[in-house]
């Protein structure tokens, strides 16, 4: 079975960092993509970030220049200069093909961790 442990998420300031991590586990493809997403309240998910399994990456324009994706065993979400509206339930979902931010490419998710960012 495929799993995906989202991690690292809590409260920081803004202009804070901080760096969740994704565990994943039983992915079937060959060729695959590991994407982060957010749901803010009352707004729909969105992508945020994804890297392929041959390294290549994305990301959201709002991620552009503040977020970095990367692997380390774990598949990492570095976010720098944190503002309020960050804050959001963080979610990882694998899929296979290139990268891509639909969360429609994407078929298995795991459960959220939770980022808050005060002004």
């Amino acid at each position: 079975d495929v799993q995906l442990q989202a991690s690292g998420g809590g409260l920081v300031q803004a202009g804070g960092s901080l760096r969740l991590s994704c565990a994943a586990s039983g992915i079937p493809f060959d060729d695959y993509k590991i994407g982060w997403f957010r749901r803010a309240p009352g707004k729909e998910r969105e992508g945020v970030a994804c890297i392929s399994s041959r390294g290549v990456t994305s990301y959201a324009e709002s991620a552009k220049g503040r977020f970095a994706i990367y692997s380390d065993g774990a598949v990492l979400l570095q976010m720098n200069a944190l503002k309020p509206e960050d804050t959001a339930l963080y979610f990882c979902a694998t899929g296979s093909g290139g990268c891509g931010l639909w969360p429609s490419e994407y078929n298995h998710w795991g459960q959220g961790t939770l980022v808050t960012v005060s002004s």
